[in-house]
């Protein structure tokens, strides 16, 4: 029988009880799941960023000891990938799961070879022989877009996917032409290239004698890789496919997508009667998996005679790489343009947007998706706005933020967003506070007077959690819904077991969910299990990303604890015989107002729905519930971030000295599960600050394609984070959570840069492009010097 207590969990730092397997390996991912009669696939790949396939001959491949087949574009007829956000006159090349005809960028695949073993599987790909015509390329959006640049496909004139456009066209240029001051800025949000500890693996098993194929992958979101492979790619019944995504090692974004490889596996898998698995090699994960960022953007902010903001024009082009990735138009369109607010207050803006093809890998959501972009963009401005307009760039920030707004009123942006809520002031000032700043310039001057060139950087922020709601991501060309299920069955011990359609790749839903659950229901943790990740056994489900598990998804559950809290009510009222109204829940069970004695435990009214010897009439026996939770609004997370570096000019080298975070996530259910993803994702910031960047040559090789190539950041070069929150409940969820995943990422980047241009600002450095490498700040100084 169920035991109750009446600890709350619910704000506890509890460690997180999934890790004790991950971390004594003995967790299970997709290439861990060994099936009898397995056979092993490996992908021909393009070594032009843009040729024409005259041939392809697999006859040696057959030679290889241990071959089973060879498919090629003309074998694995099937529909092309889809794109999964449709902007008004876009133009959708098709994608091919396979090259036919044609490859457009380094590593796109050409044909799938099967063989009994992973190294036979190579060995044999290697051996297909093809052909290639090699043509002109173009990976730089801009040059994409200029007439006569190479075209990647015959009707998408200048490699123009879309022209997208947010704001007052008109209104802002009247801003910007009767301003007191305008401040330009050209920057370069350089390509970044996703690098999860687990690379993306399938598995697929084919069953002929029940037509059913079950699919284990690497997925964010199994329900929606179903959707997307049954019904648009496969031409199945959903009925007929299972997707499974055990554990996976990380995601960012990279593992939301459909890709070549498990719509090729599974075919595979169908074709042969065997199961198929294929594991990423790092290299293939470099040149293959969806990429992030990657805008060249021309901005002008304009300020009146009070140096308040009056207007903010945007030009940005957007690399969308090759192909259209599952939602790549979605990215520098509407989680991009609506954030050029930030959490300031802009009377116009303005922002436009060309959506271009190019001989790269295809871009999508990478972790924050359109909000560093902006975030980075804003924040750079307002630097260089400081430092012409000749003010602190903290107190510049402190004037132009949005008043207070916490009592239920929404303030709206000129840029469609209406933010939940939000108070600024008191995080950037506990940020500034934290990093000493007042005393850190005084300190900023001696130092220099030694020689020493320090740095600091100041950044506020807001980000767009749990993208909402369904009907207005429709009207705007979503594909999909933007809701979340739930399950919670409570078993006759009073056990519960949860299903929720959030799916972890290293969140920690395990700890989380039980946490707001055990905390709802008043019983101990270890009486609930979570289940995810299994398109059998979760009613549906879209998966996790955008920071969005537990303002959608936990609100799903608490759906369901309501209605399962109302049966249990009508239950212990019955055996009480009492009225309900008279009852009232607290610590696991239910009780009569001013009489405690009186009461109903948790696991008496559970096992009593399941017997039903005694409910009331008519009533049905079980205790259980499913809920959709659509949400009316985007939660929207805050915070101010700061940083303090030093350059050393005569060799470019920045050694981070302190950072400091304050955010504001609405309520928190796990306070150290939260501080873990704040700190991931400075990290992964910092990473795009100062070092990553995937590299292309100007016609489309990829030249950042190991780890020799890109310099991800490593714990040694990280001062330790000091974090901070300030609480401001979001009012559109009932748990009043905003979301966490994402902050630390769409912060730190200019934090950073800012921190490293204000060490330089003795040399009359204004702006490097990132990342700041030793060799672009080294020659930046120098070209300053002479």
């Amino acid at each position: 029988m169920a035991t109750t207590t009446q600890e709350r969990l619910f704000g506890k730092s509890l460690k997180r009880r999934e890790d004790p397997r991950f971390i004594t390996g003995r967790g299970q991912y997709v290439d861990d799941v060994k099936l009898p009669g397995t056979v092993y696939a490996a992908f021909v790949r393009s070594p032009h960023a843009h040729a024409r396939i005259r041939s392809i001959d697999p006859a040696k491949a057959r030679n290889v000891p241990g071959f089973v087949a060879v498919y090629t574009g003309q074998e694995v007829q099937v529909g092309n990938l889809p794109c999964g956000w449709m902007l008004p006159d876009i133009r959708v090349p098709p994608r091919p799961v396979l090259a036919q005809g044609k490859v457009r960028y380094v590593g796109e695949p050409v044909a799938i070879v099967v063989a009994d073993s992973v190294y036979a599987a190579r060995d044999a790909a290697d051996a297909v022989q093809v052909e290639y015509e090699p043509l002109a390329g173009v990976a730089n959006p801009k040059k994409a877009h200029e007439r006569g640049a190479p075209q990647l496909f015959d009707d998408v004139a200048q490699n123009q996917s879309f022209y997208w456009t947010i704001g007052d066209r008109a209104a802002t240029e009247a801003a910007v032409k009767a301003a007191a001051k305008v401040v330009g800025l050209s920057l370069v949000n350089q390509r970044l290239i996703p690098n999860a500890i687990e690379p993306r693996a399938c598995l697929a098993s084919y069953s002929p004698a029940m037509g059913d194929l079950t699919l284990w992958v690497t997925s964010q979101n199994p329900h929606v890789h179903r959707l997307l492979m049954a019904a648009f790619i496969l031409g199945v019944p959903e009925t007929k496919l299972r997707v499974i995504s055990p554990d996976v090692g990380g995601g960012f974004g990279s593992k939301i997508f459909v890709y070549n490889e498990e719509v090729a596996v599974s075919w595979a898998s169908r074709a042969l009667g065997r199961p198929v698995k294929w594991t990423a090699e790092r290299r293939e994960s470099f040149m293959n998996d969806a990429h992030g960022r990657d805008h060249v953007t021309e901005a002008e902010m304009a300020f009146d005679r009070d140096n308040r903001i009056v207007g903010l024009r945007v030009k940005t082009h957007a690399n969308l790489g090759a192909y259209l990735s599952t939602f790549a138009p979605l990215i520098p369109s509407y989680l991009y343009g609506p954030l050029l607010s930030g959490v300031y207050k802009i009377p116009a803006i303005f922002c436009e947007v060309w959506g271009m093809l190019t001989s790269t890998a295809p871009v999508d959501a990478y972790r924050g998706a359109g909000r560093p972009e902006a975030t980075f963009l804003l924040e750079r401005l307002m630097d260089r706005a400081a430092r012409e307009l000749k003010l602190d760039p903290a107190e510049l920030r402190r004037r132009n933020l949005i008043p207070a707004f916490t009592e239920g009123t929404a303030y709206q942006t000129p840029v469609a967003f209406a933010y939940d809520s939000g108070n600024y002031e008191p995080a950037l000032k506990r940020a500034l506070d934290l990093a000493r700043y007042t005393e850190f310039r005084k300190e900023q001057e001696q130092a220099r007077q030694q020689g020493r060139y320090i740095g600091v950087g100041v950044t506020t922020y807001i980000e767009a959690c749990g993208p909402a709601p369904s009907a207005v991501a429709g009207s705007l060309g979503a594909g999909a819904g933007l809701w979340e299920s739930g399950q919670v069955r409570v078993h006759p011990t009073g056990a519960v077991t949860v299903f929720t359609g959030s799916h972890s790749h290293g969140q920690g839903h395990e700890t989380t969910f039980a946490q707001l659950v055990a905390d709802d229901l008043g019983i101990p943790m270890e009486q609930v299990d979570i289940v995810h990740g299994d398109t059998a056994q979760i009613p549906f489900g879209m998966g996790t990303y955008g920071s969005r598990s537990a303002c959608v998804g936990g609100s799903a559950l608490v759906m369901c604890l309501d209605k399962i809290k109302d049966k249990g009510r009508r239950i212990a009222a019955h055996l009480l015989e009492a009225s309900e109204q008279d009852l009232e829940f607290q610590s696991g069970k239910w009780s009569v107002k001013g009489a405690p004695d009186k009461a109903k435990g948790w696991g008496e009214v559970a096992l009593m729905a399941y017997l039903a010897h005694n409910i009331p009439q008519g009533m049905e026996p079980g205790l259980e519930a499913t809920s959709f939770y659509d949400p009316s609004n985007f939660t929207f997370p805050f915070g101010a971030h700061v940083a303090a570096v030093e350059v050393d000019p005569d060799t470019g080298q920045v050694k981070l000295l302190r950072y400091v975070a304050v955010d504001d996530v609405g309520r928190v259910i796990n306070p150290m599960i939260v501080d873990g993803m704040v700190h991931g994702g400075i990290t992964q910031g910092v990473g795009q600050a100062l070092w990553e960047h995937g590299v292309y040559s100007d016609d489309g090789q990829l030249l950042a394609g190991t780890m020799m190539d890109y310099a991800m950041p490593k714990a040694d070069q990280l001062p330790f984070y000091e974090t901070e929150r300030t609480v401001t409940p979001s009012p559109v969820n009932p748990l009043g959570v905003k979301g966490a995943g994402e902050t630390g990422t769409i912060a730190a980047t200019p934090t950073v840069a800012n921190a490293v241009m204000d060490a330089l600002a003795p040399f009359g450095v204004t702006h490097i492009d990132l990342p700041l490498t030793t060799e672009r700040i080294w020659k930046a100084v120098k070209a300053a010097k002479q």
